[in-house]
């Protein structure tokens, strides 16, 4: 009897591998260049669900593994998955070719999670060109002067905020993702919903839109997990009820936007803010729009507006902090173009503060704020990369776009380990391929609020430069370390920073 128990156990286990293991020879039937160390079940994201490392960095690392191939194969767990490295792929996928890839590869249960699901960023479609087509809207040049109007208020509450810290030692020591994390959030809260988001209050930050934010983004070991639960193991998700957005937040973005509408609907003084700029398209368009989806756009309106933007802002002051020249001559553009506009942060004073742009761009050549782009093949199309390799890419297949890849490609960018802010300046950036710079996107999906999450942080450095200079703490450990346990880039003991008044 023991013995056949065993023999049972070990015909068991041997189907259980074959089974597990079924799809890991696609890439090589297919000629395609696969990395070895795949685990039975897990793929190559045995180090990613264990979090050794992020998603991020294993893109970057098999970018930089592959610098002869065009295309690359993995298996994320038992599924193929197809990494292009060409940025004339990287345009067929996004641009070129778009019908065929127009799906984001990450999906979203609608049970376990309806207002992310009704995100513009996993929904496709019908359902898309209607979520975009109302984003675009709102954050048109014309709207984008209307909503500026909230994040000039902030920025008068974020100067007070710092003026208060500083009168009580002359200087202070911050964590930068935490000081501008709530610069964004108060923005989210008053551009996004009117309200006051209690940001800068010591003495209400429990009740916070910044608290709320990290209650659900903030790159702990638990909402990594979470993540990685949702993301690639979507029925395991099912069976245990995981959930990425927290049922408290769930409810807290449906009260509030429900409760904003009903007012927007009823007022007829106007608002500053994304929820009025909805009422006005309801007014237009002759419809009441369905709360889920009305809340599902704030939502996004808070996850991009607040989190991404924060992360940007963060490796800026790094940047900015140990470059005092660049910081330098990026007060000087401040300080001369809020004087020709009577010290007011307009749309135009923004718009003018060029080389800003150049300090922006890069800064998220070097840390981008989202390190890849997942995108899914929706129909049998074949890729040819300049090496002349050929791929027959089969409908339903993932696609990675390895953006810390293409931003650090010494092939792509001289000395791309040095932090240049003149590599964007007008005699230079002509000469940068498109579609090796993806902070964004690119194509009809690439970030739709771009232009406003830019406004906030142009606004941000703008108010922050003309008055404080930022020195790098000793607490800041370097080099930076990126945390594994994060799915966006989150430094390890944070950057800390002296701000001094000038």
């Amino acid at each position: 009897m023991a013995v056949t128990l065993v023999f049972l156990s070990l015909i068991a286990l041997v189907i259980c591998y074959l089974f597990l293991t079924k799809n890991y020879k696609y890439w090589q039937k297919r000629g395609i260049s696969c990395p070895d160390g795949v685990v039975p079940g897990f793929g190559h994201f045995w180090p990613i669900i264990t979090q050794k490392t992020n998603i991020s960095e294993f893109c970057r690392e098999l970018y930089n593994a592959n610098r002869n191939h065009s295309l690359v194969g993995f298996y994320n767990c038992m599924t193929p998955t197809l990494m292009v490295r060409d940025p004339e792929l990287v345009k067929t996928v996004l641009a070129t070719s778009f019908t065929n890839f127009h799906e984001n590869g990450f999906k979203i249960d609608p049970d376990l999670d309806p207002l992310l699901a009704s995100n513009p960023f996993f929904v496709y479609g019908d359902t898309w060109v209607t979520a975009r087509k109302r984003l675009t809207y709102a954050f048109s040049s014309a709207r984008l002067k209307f909503l500026l109007e909230s994040v000039q208020q902030v920025c008068t509450t974020f100067d007070n905020y710092l003026d208060r810290k500083l009168k009580k030692t002359g200087k202070i020591e911050l964590e930068l993702k935490n000081l501008f994390s709530r610069f964004t959030a108060q923005v989210v809260s008053g551009a996004g919903f009117g309200v006051d988001g209690f940001c800068f209050d010591d003495d209400k930050e429990k009740e916070s839109f910044y608290t709320m934010g990290k209650s659900f983004l903030e790159p702990t070991v638990w909402n990594n997990l979470v993540f990685t639960i949702t993301f690639f193991f979507p029925m395991l998700s099912k069976i245990l009820r995981a959930r990425f957005l927290p049922k408290k937040a769930d409810n807290f973005f449906r009260n509030l936007v429900a409760d904003v509408m009903e007012q927007r609907r009823k007022e007829t003084t106007p608002r500053n803010d994304f929820l009025q700029l909805m009422a006005n398209l309801e007014r237009t368009e002759g419809d009441t729009f369905d709360l889920d989806v009305l809340a599902s756009h704030a939502l996004s309106f808070f996850v991009d507006g607040y989190e991404t933007s924060s992360i940007v802002l963060n490796f800026i002051g790094f940047n900015l902090a140990t470059h005092p020249k660049v910081q330098e001559k990026l007060r000087k553009e401040v300080m001369s173009v809020l004087n020709k506009h009577d010290g007011v942060i307009a749309y135009e004073a923004l718009k003018e503060m060029t080389y800003m742009d150049q300090v922006i761009n890069e800064s998220q050549r070097i840390i981008p704020a989202l390190g890849f782009l997942n995108k899914l093949c929706t129909k049998d199309t074949e890729l040819k990369g300049s090496d002349g390799l050929v791929c027959r890419v089969e409908r339903g297949t993932p696609i990675i776009i390895p953006v810390s890849g293409l931003h650090a490609d010494p092939q792509l960018w001289e000395n791309p380990e040095k932090f240049d802010p003149d590599r964007f300046g007008p005699d230079r950036k002509n000469s940068i391929e498109k579609f090796s710079f993806l902070p964004f996107g690119e194509g009809p999906r690439m970030c739709v609020g771009m232009r406003m999450g830019l406004l906030q942080i142009k606004a941000c450095l703008a108010t922050f430069l003309r008055k404080y200079s930022l020195e790098l703490s000793p607490k800041t450990k370097l080099p930076l370390k990126l945390t594994a346990s994060s799915f966006l880039p989150a430094v390890e003991g944070g950057v800390w920073a002296f701000v001094r008044p000038i």
